[in-house]
C-alpha cells in the first residue's frame, strides 16, 4: 500500500447520500466515512438501503452516494 492510499484509507470525510426512500431522515442522509469508503449501508424499517459512491471528493468537502437498492433482514 503507498502512503496516500493509507492516508486516503484513514482520513473521513462527509458523505452525502442522494436518493432512495422518502421515509430516510435528513439526519441520515450525512455520514462520516473513510476517504475510500465504496458503499454505505443503512439500517432502515427492517432491511437495509445500500448507497454506492459516485464521484471523488466534492470541492474538498463531501462525497456523493447515490441510492442503488433496498435489502431485507434475513430472519
Amino acid at each position: 500500500m503507498r502512503i496516500d492510499e493509507e492516508v486516503s484509507a484513514t482520513r473521513t470525510v462527509l458523505a452525502v447520500l442522494e436518493g432512495g426512500p422518502t421515509t430516510l431522515s435528513e439526519l441520515s442522509r450525512t455520514q462520516t466515512v473513510s476517504a475510500s469508503a465504496e458503499k454505505i449501508k443503512i439500517p432502515h424499517y427492517g432491511g437495509y438501503e445500500h448507497f454506492v459512491r459516485t464521484s471523488e471528493l466534492q470541492e474538498n468537502t463531501h462525497i456523493v452516494f447515490r441510492w442503488r437498492m433496498r435489502t431485507e433482514v434475513a430472519e
